[in-house]
């Protein structure tokens, strides 16, 4: 049964549907990935996946660990299947799901494989790893090295000293079989001194607000399939999606001519309210684009403005704001990062 928006989501990951676990697992990724993620995408998939992802709400951070551990053994688990080792992916997910899902899996050549050793690692960010594992005896960094993928081993090995690197890597050339034993009572030690870094990673919450930071960084025409495909069913949606896309502080990503373009569409009095509240840089930048006397006007109106309401701030803003993406939409202006520095300029 599909999940209704909003609605408290189940604790266990078996509970939850397709579309909703992906949408857990963008948000668990951050928006830069799970931009890409979206390219990759048919567009009625897209609009379905981003539409759960408005409405997630917080995702409990064992739910989201759950989620993404299952994406993972499904990832490992197909390349076996692919590789022609079907047999060895079947044994192992009967012993890893129960049998319902284990027969769900295996019916989409998708099954879930015993944790490699070590991959808790995999979880930590890379300045925390780089500060627990440095001090590691070189024996004991060679044994991780050996059991995590090559780009991760090369991070590592490129974060530590020149001294302590050539180390390794002798121990690495040189390592024979490990007793399991001996690794498991490594990776015990290692994890339950590296735990402390893992839990700072707490719950991640889903929304409109994570879906314009995903949004944003798409290309234009990734965005805009998106947004018309939601807006068919929910317009109030797109226009929650659309405010917090671009905000007012933004418009420091704009272009000197395009600066100069959303001007001539803004009354005075209504700029001089908008930068009330404005941050100095983005003062200063709407300023050199004006003419000196237009800019001792506006700073003018500003000072002799006297108090207003803070509401009344925003509305001028959000009006700006408006006209930005309406020209944004016409090509009149360029805003820096939305999918500009991949397109050609001539």
């Amino acid at each position: 049964m599909a999940r209704k928006p909003h609605e408290k989501l189940p604790s266990s990951a078996t509970e939850l549907e397709g579309i909703t676990k992906a949408a857990v697992l963008l948000l668990a990724v951050g928006p830069e990935k799970a931009s890409s993620v979206l390219k990759q995408l048919d567009p009625r998939a897209v609009e379905e996946v981003t539409r759960e992802l408005a409405s997630l709400g917080r995702v409990p951070k064992d739910l989201q660990d759950a989620v993404i551990e299952e994406f993972y053994s499904v990832s490992i688990a197909s390349q076996y299947a692919n590789e022609g080792n079907l047999d060895y992916a079947k044994e192992i997910l009967k012993n890893s799901l129960d049998a319902k899902s284990a027969e769900r899996m295996l019916g989409q050549i998708q099954t879930q494989v015993q944790r490699t050793p070590f991959s808790f690692l995999q979880r930590a960010e890379s300045e925390n790893l780089m500060t627990f594992i440095q001090d590691e005896h070189p024996q004991t960094i060679a044994l991780i090295l050996c059991h995590l993928p090559h780009h991760k081993a090369g991070e590592i090995v490129g974060g530590l000293p020149l001294q302590k690197q050539i180390e390794v890597i002798k121990r690495v050339a040189n390592m024979e079989q490990t007793n399991p034993e001996v690794i498991r009572e490594v990776e015990k030690g290692l994890e339950s001194r590296l735990s402390s870094m893992l839990v700072q990673s707490m719950e991640k919450a889903g929304g409109v607000d994570t879906v314009a930071e995903i949004l944003n960084l798409t290309d234009r025409s990734t965005e805009k399939a998106i947004m018309e495909g939601l807006e068919t069913d929910d317009p109030d949606l797109v226009e929650q999606i659309r405010r917090l896309m671009f905000v007012f502080e933004d418009i420091l990503k704009v272009n000197d001519k395009g600066i100069q373009a959303v001007l001539k569409e803004v009354d005075n009095s209504e700029l001089a309210m908008a930068l009330k509240t404005a941050s100095e840089d983005l003062k200063s930048k709407i300023f050199k684009n004006m003419s000196e006397r237009a800019a001792s006007l506006i700073k003018e109106d500003m000072q002799y403005m006297g108090p207003v309401k803070i509401s009344d701030v925003e509305a001028a803003q959000q009006r700006v704001v408006d006209t930005v993406r309406r020209l944004e939409e016409a090509g009149e202006v360029v805003v820096e990062g939305r999918g500009g520095d991949t397109e050609l300029m001539v």
